[in-house]
């Protein structure tokens, strides 16, 4: 009985320095994305202001001014050459916000994103090997969000979500 007792005892440990171990996972994982629900706080702020139905550009100048406001480094509308091996080509495209030198942002003000619109930031990240990217749209029903980092090693783009 004793040993069962102790048993018992041992695996009660056990899971709750999992579970505490796990929790510490989960808050270092949540923490090192937290810039993510920074600028789509920042996003949402600019959304309630000036809801749906303006120009990306509108939505764009604002996000950059109060994101500056907090300390942020951010560039709009930044020019991204095209190469073919060590020529550049006559095209460019132009990411709307690149954030303290890491971190894309693409902008939409449409009714829903779809996949030409991942591809299109994905694209940019692939382009440029920056590690994070965020599509974010001001649609007529609200502030939506999507956040990718990208594996410097490997070049794949997963999808975040905090836990």
């Amino acid at each position: 009985h004793t040993r069962s007792v102790l048993r018992t005892e041992i695996l009660q440990i056990f899971t709750n320095l999992t579970n505490i171990f796990q929790m510490d996972l989960i808050a270092e994982y949540n923490k090192k994305y937290e810039f993510f629900r920074e600028i789509a706080g920042v996003a949402m702020k600019v959304h309630s202001k000036y809801r749906y139905g303006l120009l990306e550009s509108a939505y764009e100048a604002a996000l950059k001014y109060l994101l500056e406001q907090k300390g942020h480094q951010v560039e709009r509308q930044v020019f991204l050459p095209i190469y073919w091996d060590d020529v550049q080509l006559d095209q460019t495209y132009r990411m709307d916000l690149v954030i303290d030198g890491n971190i894309i942002v693409e902008l939409k003000a449409i009714a829903h994103i779809d996949t030409p619109h991942r591809r299109q930031l994905w694209n940019y990240m692939n382009l440029t090997h920056l590690p994070y990217g965020m599509l974010i749209n001001f649609s007529p029903d609200g502030l939506y969000s999507e956040w990718y980092h990208r594996d410097p090693k490997t070049g794949v783009i997963d999808k975040v979500k905090l836990l």
